[in-house]
């Protein structure tokens, strides 16, 4: 089964591209140092598994009320080169600090998506519209975030087969590039990978959970873009841990993943659908 999602024909000005890429291309000078690229970040909890994680030149977090007030000035001095911020859960619940990041993290130079948490007893229909209800769509943000895991902890005990929750995926992820005009991101973890994911045929973006070992040895033939690889991160500006993530790919694969919305792996196939930003 293939999650299609809708074909959305879109072109940013020349001039937009030329100010955007000078400002990526300056961000990626000052942030880089040496072999480990963030010298000023770090984690409280280091797992030789995730070893190579500092290698990779474009690092980001990922946020929610659960940092509290964060100092996004702060963050992107410590060269944060991404952040994805936690919008909506299920079909009524809003993360009370998420316009106050979605501003501050702009202000600051970050680019920034949110992520929508799903919620398996509300209907897929409902948590698009509460998703596009209060996230803006803006053409500087990054792709949107669909937040694959079980609702272990919480009171949902759903009975939903795999198929039933990969159409209940596949009408969020229509609906969330419906709305913003770029190819929603996937992030998930190994079980729910495992339970439902494994073997699907997916174009979007891949973001992966691997605080323990490189993703490619925990999830089974799927190439991945952004890759979480702790949760105990320790960034300039936010108190206490943070996930940390790593985006995949070259200074610019990442210039290009900004500016198209499409990883650079799959830009061609998607842009000949009318899915990625045309750079002209």
């Amino acid at each position: 089964m293939r999650l299609a999602a809708l074909s959305i024909s879109r072109k940013i000005p020349a001039r937009g591209v030329l100010a955007l890429l000078g400002g990526l291309v300056l961000a990626g000078t000052l942030a880089a140092c040496g072999h480990n690229y963030y010298p000023s970040k770090g984690d409280s909890k280091p797992h030789p598994g995730v070893a190579r994680a500092h290698s990779m030149p474009i690092h980001g977090i990922d946020v929610s009320r659960h940092q509290g007030t964060i100092d996004w000035q702060a963050v992107a001095r410590a060269g944060t080169r991404f952040a994805f911020i936690k919008a909506t859960d299920g079909g009524d619940h809003l993360d009370p600090r998420f316009h106050e990041n979605w501003r501050k993290a702009r202000e600051a130079g970050i680019p920034r998506g949110a992520y929508h948490f799903v919620y398996w007893c509300r209907p897929a229909s409902e948590q698009v519209a509460w998703f596009a209800a209060n996230v803006p769509a803006e053409t500087d943000a990054l792709p949107p975030v669909l937040d694959l895991e079980w609702n272990n902890g919480s009171s949902c005990r759903h009975s939903l087969t795999r198929e039933e929750v990969l159409e209940k995926v596949r009408i969020m992820l229509a609906g969330m590039e419906a709305h913003t005009g770029k190819v929603p991101i996937i992030y998930t973890d190994i079980n729910f990978h495992r339970d439902v994911l494994e073997g699907v045929p997916l174009d979007n973006p891949m973001w992966l959970r691997s605080v323990a070992a490189q993703p490619h040895e925990r999830y089974k033939n799927r190439p991945f873009t952004f890759w979480q690889y702790t949760q105990t991160g320790l960034v300039p500006g936010v108190r206490g841990g943070v996930d940390r993530n790593a985006f995949n790919g070259s200074e610019q694969d990442w210039i290009q993943f900004f500016m198209t919305g499409c990883d650079p792996r799959n830009y061609h196939a998607l842009a000949s659908q009318g899915r990625c930003t045309i750079l002209k």
